[in-house]
């Protein structure tokens, strides 16, 4: 697999590459300007491949002769220039179970900048962004994360149980966490559709629960004092303070798991809710609540479930230290615990 530049670059002119495509010639042209050096239907390796090479810019690797390349080597991704696989085809080659094989699929999605002047054709279907994300590599291929290749796929997708599923098995397979995939169908305005919504209510239900089991295993792994779970704090014939997902009482230190989806307005250097809200003046619910048990003396650790996927031994270090230093702070206010 070869694109016209890199064929150029190895002395084969425009007349040589039609002349071997020709009907019973040795290579074929799958898409302008990219050609498979063999006859016969072209691999969906291949496919990939002449995907990428007809969005991107590719690298013209000069000096050698001109030999079928069917498969690239592993670090080559690169060589694609700024574009990278997404949609279904991503999430295939994130092994995807629930997600269609590759040899079904009639066109591949391309995320490409918006100032590419291409369009989409034959096999290639191409995705415009503003911001191109991080690819990541797999078998030597540009891939897209996985949250914007669920999102470039739902966008293609009416059938409300293949998008549940498509969701779930994110969350599940522990390839990303519910928030970031929200952030991406957010963005990318699929919240309006009644079948998204619905899924995106079953993620985050899924990620919740997933989160829970990891916090409960923290606590049980790593030797923690048995605290009260999923309860209410009240001030003696006061209001209601809030609930938490894991109180100490003999310690006055509470742990709060955040799932919540970001809004819509987060910008894509990732700043946080709670300090764009600073800036607007606006304080958030959680974070009115974890300043008022805070000023009552009760220490409240923050932790989000890509913390506890990604560094479960340091959150439980963070929450040990929380209850060892409990008896150098002033005793914090009685507080009422009701089971929530």
């Amino acid at each position: 697999m070869l694109s016209a530049v890199q064929l150029r670059a190895h002395g084969v002119s425009a007349a040589q590459m039609s002349g071997q495509c020709r009907p019973g010639g040795p290579w074929q042209q799958l898409l302008p300007g990219v050609f498979v050096l063999h006859p016969g239907p072209p691999t969906s390796e291949e496919q990939l491949h002449a995907a990428l090479l007809y969005a991107g810019r590719p690298t013209a690797s000069v000096g050698g002769p001109v030999v079928p390349a069917q498969v690239r080597a592993e670090g080559e991704a690169g060589s694609y220039g700024d574009v990278m696989l997404t949609g279904l085809a991503a999430l295939a080659l994130y092994r995807f179970s629930c997600a269609p094989s590759l040899l079904s699929l009639d066109r591949i999605d391309v995320l490409v900048p918006r100032t590419r002047r291409l369009r989409s054709t034959g096999c290639a279907r191409l995705v415009r962004v503003h911001s191109m994300p991080q690819a990541q590599e797999i078998v030597g291929l540009p891939v897209a994360p996985v949250a914007r290749a669920l999102a470039d796929a739902v966008a293609q997708l009416t059938d409300a149980d293949v998008v549940r599923r498509l969701l779930t098995e994110a969350v599940r397979g522990g390839h990303c966490e519910p928030a970031a995939v929200v952030r991406e169908l957010t963005l990318a305005r699929l919240l309006s559709r009644p079948h998204v919504v619905d899924a995106v209510d079953s993620l985050l239900a899924e990620g919740r629960a997933i989160a829970e089991d990891r916090l409960y295993r923290m606590v049980r792994d790593h030797g923690l004092p048995d605290p009260l779970w999923n309860v209410d704090l009240r001030l003696p014939g006061g209001p209601h303070l809030g609930g938490v997902d894991i109180y100490w009482p003999d310690h006055a230190v509470a742990v709060e798991l955040d799932t919540r989806a970001p809004r819509q307005d987060e910008d894509a250097k990732g700043s946080s809710l709670l300090e764009r809200s600073r800036e607007r003046g606006e304080w958030p619910e959680y974070a009115r609540k974890r300043e008022h048990l805070e000023r009552l003396g009760i220490t409240v650790v923050h932790i989000t479930p890509k913390k506890l996927r990604e560094a479960l031994d340091q959150q439980a270090t963070v929450v040990r230290t929380a209850l060892m230093a409990s008896s150098d702070r002033e005793p914090p206010a009685c507080v009422v615990v009701l089971p929530r």
